[in-house]
């Protein structure tokens, strides 16, 4: 299948008669057809998405296509789409069918983008490998036998395998960012509050963010451009003008970089990664800017304060999948009490009870205090020190994951060697600021390598910015 290199090339083509959005369409069905073993998509959109390319085509040749046009996409199976079924990749929601469309879905519609399908995630987004999916795992083009990453591993790999252009996910600790480091793709998690969350099925409502997987960061600007501002059916996003992220990508000027002593010299982290990093620091100095190390005392405590108000914001959110109201019933209840417990025992996976028990835990009376209290001074720390470090350095550079993808099964036995691959992912989302993850490399055995970038409060437009002139300019192979 020939690549198009962004969406502005499509729509040049579109203009041209050069390409032709219904067969450009089906080319991606029949790739979502022979890689249908990764096990991206959970459902495919094929005769609605063939339908919409020929309205689009028409619009985009008449000059009145929106800023999407002829885009195709897909969006993690988190996401409500009107009249269409999302499960968030578990069973108790297996067959719910949404009643309406999330803010991001309808902005997406509104400026003609075509969406191809759901895609497979962990359940409830809980999982930093897509195995923990009600629907099975999601498989890694770039070798089969590794995980793509999660939560939203059928995002990142439905990108890396050329399935659809770009996809949607959720990034609550690193669900966007550390599979588009797995897979080889760029992934942008916004702002705490820069995107609308109505119409996403909640894991943690503190920390939960939609973000963009593409192959480009002009593609990831367009998106973010088109999905970001004030909602009035979320209380939570802010009011601020969204500025033209795509038309603000040039860069000119030096900047400071810190970087996290800390993460380098950190047991985890894999040697190439390490090597990687060390590479794009060099070669950012030698392009003229400072790169300083800036010592960040608390990273042994982002993971714990994390999952602590993770979980317990989870055991909140997800008291409402009970049996009763909607979604899975056990057909083994007798009475409304096993109406409740086994509804919730059979539709729900393991990691999912595993941190709905935790998260009630450090909820209850006697440990309040102990954990969530705690945890939620610890997160005020971590992000104070942040923006401190953000005063006097445009950006924060650091790995996106310690390491590579992993194997299928190498980490499933222990969660708490699983919760760990997030050490370097966690931070920003703690803080609640933007950080991008930008494929800069692949180590020896071929596998993808993503390094991240973290830039100040609602500083998108200039983390994009610089992102796209790190991907251009200093490009580590």
């Amino acid at each position: 299948m020939e690549h198009h290199s962004s969406l502005k090339a499509i729509q040049a083509g579109v203009i041209e008669g050069k390409i032709s959005l219904k067969d450009l369409v089906s080319k991606y069905l029949d790739r979502i057809e022979e890689y249908k073993h990764l096990n991206a998509f959970i459902e495919v959109f094929g005769d609605e998405a063939l339908e919409r390319a020929e309205e689009i085509q028409s619009k985009i040749i008449d000059g009145k296509a929106g800023r999407l046009g002829g885009l195709v996409i897909g969006i993690k199976d988190l996401i409500c789409y009107r009249n269409h079924r999302v499960s968030a990749g578990s069973k108790i929601l297996e067959d719910y069918v949404s009643v309406f469309s999330a803010t991001v879905v309808e902005r997406l519609l509104s400026e003609d983008a075509i969406i191809i399908g759901r895609l497979n995630c962990d359940e409830f987004a809980m999982g930093g490998s897509n195995e923990n999916s009600f629907f099975g795992p999601v498989r890694n083009y770039a070798d089969n036998n590794r995980v793509s990453g999660g939560s939203s591993g059928g995002s990142a790999v439905a990108v890396q395998a050329g399935l659809c252009m770009a996809a949607l996910g959720t990034d609550t600790g690193g669900s966007v960012r550390q599979p588009a480091s797995f897979c080889g793709v760029v992934g942008l998690k916004p702002t705490y509050g820069r995107v609308s969350r109505h119409g996403i099925v909640a894991y943690a409502s503190s920390f939960d963010q939609v973000g963009p997987l593409t192959t480009s960061v002009e593609d990831a600007a367009l998106i973010l451009e088109v999905i970001a501002g004030h909602d009035e059916y979320d209380s939570t996003a802010s009011t601020l003008p969204v500025p033209p992220y795509s038309e603000q990508l040039s860069f000119t000027g030096k900047k400071r970089i810190a970087f996290l002593p800390e993460t380098l010299n950190s047991e985890a982290l894999d040697p190439e990664v390490k090597s990687l990093m060390e590479a794009t620091i060099k070669q950012l100095k030698e392009e003229g800017h400072t790169v300083e190390p800036i010592s960040f005392p608390y990273l042994d405590y982002v993971v714990p304060t994390y999952y602590i108000l993770t979980m317990a914001e989870s055991s909140s959110n997800l008291a409402r999948y009970d049996g009763v109201h909607y979604g899975y019933r056990s057909p083994n209840a007798t009475d409304l009490e096993t109406t409740y417990k086994k509804s919730r025992s059979e539709g729900f996976g393991a990691e999912v009870k595993r941190r709905i028990m935790l998260g009630t835990f450090v909820l209850s009376a006697g440990y309040y205090d102990a954990y969530y209290a705690k945890a939620q001074r610890v997160r005020r720390l971590i992000r104070e020190k942040t923006d401190e470090i953000l005063k006097d350095h445009d950006f924060i550079l650091l790995p996106t994951s310690p390491g590579p993808a992993f194997g299928l099964g190498e980490k499933t036995d222990d969660p708490v060697v699983m919760y760990l691959a997030d050490i370097f992912t966690v931070q920003a989302s703690l803080a609640g600021i933007p950080a991008i993850s930008l494929p800069l490399g692949n180590n020896s055995d071929g596998l993808p390598l993503g390094v991240q970038l973290i830039g100040r409060r609602f500083g998108e437009a200039e983390l994009l910015a610089f992102s796209k002139y790190v991907s251009d300019v200093t490009l580590v192979s």
